[in-house]
């Protein structure tokens, strides 16, 4: 399927999706949400791709976040139930997404990182949450998946100011994986990929929706008594994984996964 505002490209078990709004820093409008809410539908629903990555074009911006222009020009206002960039509020994807920071990601394009499993962020990268600058609020996931991530104080430190961070800084923080050139971003985002893609999808998948609904427990050892009850798990305790990663350490090959 061609997209208008997005483009997608497959290679092996891997998506990746490009942002395709240079022109305007890649800000999203509600015909760009739409389409990235379609790419990520499909993607859940593809037992054939097992990891995502998420980039901007240009070199300029990874996202500028809401397309401000278009709203202060009537436009209507939409986002997609599964949130901004068909993301934020997708809480049901097992699946790992890996945000590829090639430049400014301001705003929603902050929030579109934050909601990703892993940030890969270009040295040039610039990270912030404005909104309150412009009479608004980073309510499409920042207030809360930032606190979680970098903790209260640090995290209170960017919402009450706005201020931007580098990508260094993020990394010191804890949001931010690995920064590397700009030139090396996508090589270096696939190389997690793949390193992602080389472990039994059901176990990735359990690993993934464990950390997150145990983090909504109310204490560790809640979390712990529960897990054996996420369907991620259940399925992959069903899985042909489960012998076949056995199997194949023993018989000292590379295990073939069933996705």
């Amino acid at each position: 399927m061609s997209y208008e505002f997005c483009s997608t490209a497959i290679d092996g078990k891997v998506l990746t999706v490009t942002i395709n709004r240079p022109e305007a820093m890649n800000a999203l409008h509600p015909p760009a949400n739409a389409e990235l809410a379609q790419v990520f539908d499909d993607f859940a629903a593809n037992p054939d791709l097992w990891v995502a990555i998420i980039t901007g074009a240009g070199e300029r911006a990874f996202s500028a976040g809401n397309d401000l222009k278009y709203q202060a020009s009537g436009g209507k206002m939409y986002i997609p139930d599964s949130g901004f960039a068909g993301l934020t509020s997708r809480f049901d994807l097992a699946k790992p997404v890996i945000a590829a920071v090639n430049g400014i990601a301001m705003g929603g394009g902050f929030e579109i990182a934050l909601a990703c499993d892993l940030i890969i962020a270009a040295d040039s990268a610039v990270f912030a949450l404005p909104e309150p600058k412009v009479g608004l609020a980073a309510l499409a996931g920042g207030l809360h998946r930032l606190p979680r991530q970098i903790g209260l104080k640090q995290a209170m430190g960017m919402i009450l100011t706005g201020r931007r961070v580098s990508a260094e800084e993020g990394k010191t923080l804890g949001f931010v994986n690995e920064v590397t050139t700009p030139a090396d971003l996508l090589t270096r985002a696939r190389a997690w990929a793949d390193m992602i893609a080389e472990c039994a999808p059901s176990s990735i998948r359990a690993s993934k929706e464990a950390v997150y609904r145990g983090l909504d427990e109310p204490s560790l050892a809640a979390a712990y008594r529960g897990q054996n009850n996420y369907p991620e798990i259940r399925a992959m305790f069903s899985s042909p994984n489960l012998i076949e990663g056995p199997m194949a350490f023993a018989q000292k090959r590379s295990p073939n996964w069933v996705g």
